[in-house]
Order: C-alpha cells, then sequence, then structure tokens
C-alpha cells in the first residue's frame, strides 16, 4: 500500500459516499487511475464493503450491552462461533484471552430484548458454561473508523 491508496482509505472512511472526482482530487490521480485503485483495494480485501454508519437510538436499538461468555473447551467453540455470527443484535464477536472465552458486543431496543436474548440464546448454546453482562451507560466514543498505518513502497 502506497501513499495514494492511503489517502484514499483515510478519504473513504471519512465520507463513504464520496464519489470518484472528489476522491481523485485526494489521490491526485485522474478519476479512472482512482476508480482502478479503488478497484484493486476491493480485490485485495483491504476495502471488505460499503455500508452507512447509522445512528442506533433512531433504529430502535439504542441498548448497548457486553457479555461475556465462558465455554468449556471442546468443539462447541465453533458452533458457537457460527451461530453469533448468524445472530443479528450480535456486532461484534471476540474471542479473548484472560477468564472469559468470549466478548460480545450486543445492541438491542431495550433491557427486556437483552435479558431474552442472552438467556434464551446465548446461554442457549452448547458449551456455555456461564456469562456476564455489562450495559454501557453512555458512550464517549463508538467508531468503526480504523486509524490507516503509514504506507509502504510496494
Amino acid at each position: 500500500m502506497d501513499v495514494i491508496d492511503r489517502n484514499i482509505l483515510v478519504a473513504l472512511q471519512d465520507n463513504g459516499a464520496a464519489g470518484l472526482a472528489e476522491l481523485a482530487k485526494v489521490a491526485g490521480l485522474s478519476v479512472s487511475a482512482t476508480a482502478e485503485r479503488v478497484k484493486r483495494l476491493e480485490e485485495r480485501g483491504t476495502i471488505r464493503g460499503w455500508r452507512a454508519d447509522l445512528d442506533p437510538g433512531a433504529i430502535g436499538c439504542p441498548l448497548l450491552a457486553f457479555v461475556f461468555v465462558s465455554l468449556r473447551p471442546g468443539p462447541e467453540e465453533n458452533s458457537f462461533r457460527i451461530a453469533m455470527r448468524a445472530a443479528e443484535p450480535v456486532l461484534e464477536c471476540h474471542h479473548v484471552t484472560g477468564a472469559w472465552s468470549f466478548l460480545l458486543k450486543i445492541r438491542l431496543p431495550d433491557l427486556a430484548a437483552l435479558e431474552r436474548f442472552v438467556a434464551d440464546f446465548v446461554r442457549a448454546q452448547p458449551g456455555v458454561e456461564r456469562s456476564e453482562t455489562i450495559l454501557a451507560i453512555t458512550s464517549a466514543k463508538e467508531t468503526a473508523i480504523l486509524p490507516v498505518a503509514e504506507a509502504t513502497e510496494e
């Protein structure tokens, strides 16, 4: 990834709806050359997709919770991962070190929905031994914007 790719990625994270003409100005390239760069970044998997950044409260899921889950070691870990990937309220699922096996980031409408989801879905997964749920009261920062590393010459 060179400086031009880095500049394109930074611009796209800032404004994913930026047109190719706007990106071309940032990149210092023609529109067609910029389009080719973006296509190559997609093909490499550097750009994994295109999506809107939605306000959770405005779409009915203001409650943010983090759920630590402990699993018995064994084949259930893979089925747990698959189940969490498929569960819409689960925004993130991380295999972690320490006393817990997984950390989930969950968005739901309210406490009742959270209680049902954790009891009826998360804890019902094979191999789950225990869980602990932590509620976020407010969020000082919540972003999907990544720090783009300094460019390297290819």
